[in-house]
């Protein structure tokens, strides 16, 4: 049975740094999860999920306090930042490709509103025109913040390597165009030696 260090090093990855950013309902956690499985690699996504539950708050409280108090932002992409500064990683958040410049691939997961909806909505078991309308104001809110605290507008990604547009696409169509480019992109590097 190989390490993960040296199952890395039969893959090629173990100097890789992956980076996979979208909203909520593009598949992200899940892209993010199945990438590092596929290919061997630590997966960091600490969220305001992992945040909530570590302060004994709701995910709700944890969104209304980071509305009033740029801390629990500063917080969550410290933390992710930190994580993410070995090799051999899959980071995935709303901000990755954006915070982790040196990432080898950056990938930004996009969909349209009502897939995004939909896919909250039988997630968490919700009433999809409630789930359309929380997400959209959270949307908002987001990118506002966002820009307020980093000048990042995260409606602006066309800067990533790959973007990949998830409406029609599951999750192991995405998580294998990913690898893909992964395994292209260490091909190319291999060449150039």
């Amino acid at each position: 049975m190989l390490s993960k260090k040296d199952s890395n090093r039969a893959h090629g990855t173990s100097g890789v740094r992956i980076a996979i950013s979208g909203k909520s309902g593009c598949g992200n956690t899940t892209a993010t999860r199945l990438v590092g499985k596929k290919l061997d690699l630590r997966v960091i996504n600490y969220t305001f999920h992992d945040m909530a539950k570590e302060m004994g708050v709701t995910f709700e409280e944890i969104c209304e306090l980071a509305e009033k108090d740029l801390k629990y932002d500063r917080h969550l992409d410290d933390t992710q930042v930190g994580l993410a500064k070995e090799a051999g990683i899959v980071l995935g958040s709303r901000l990755a490709i954006w915070l982790i410049k040196d990432a080898n691939l950056k990938v930004y997961l996009s969909a349209s509103p009502e897939v995004r909806a939909q896919r909250i909505a039988n997630r968490e078991h919700a009433n999809y025109e409630l789930t359309y309308d929380e997400m959209m104001k959270r949307d908002r809110r987001d990118r506002e913040r966002y820009i307020r605290l980093y000048q990042i507008d995260n409606d602006d990604y066309y800067f990533a390597d790959l973007i990949l547009d998830t409406d029609s696409l599951d999750q192991h169509h995405v998580t294998d165009r990913i690898v893909e480019e992964v395994n292209r992109r260490i091909s190319s590097s291999d060449a150039t030696r």
